[in-house]
């Protein structure tokens, strides 16, 4: 069975904490991560969300992200961090 996470709206510094101990919740579990209500994406939530996948990968268990918002893509594209992020995990990805 896999769990779902839902993505906030807002994923800025006041929102990393939660958004780790979310992660650190579903840790051993297949995980699908929602990300069409992401309006603003920050560098640090960022981070966290490619330490899940990495961490999700070294356990041998599946992750994906469903959805992306527009500026969920844009955002991830500007960090540079598409090619590490935006894969064929993620559903729903406009090119």
């Amino acid at each position: 069975m896999m769990a779902a996470l839902a993505l906030p709206e807002t994923l800025d510094l006041k929102a990393a904490g939660p958004l780790k101990s979310a992660f650190l919740a579903h840790r051993g579990e297949a995980l699908e991560v929602e990300a069409g209500q992401v309006r603003r994406l920050g560098g640090l939530c960022l981070q966290i969300l490619l330490a899940a996948r990495k961490a999700w990968a070294d356990d041998g268990k599946p992750f994906s992200i469903t959805g992306p918002s527009e500026a969920f893509v844009e955002t991830t594209r500007l960090f540079g961090a598409d090619g590490a992020l935006l894969s064929a995990d993620i559903h729903g990805v406009q090119s």
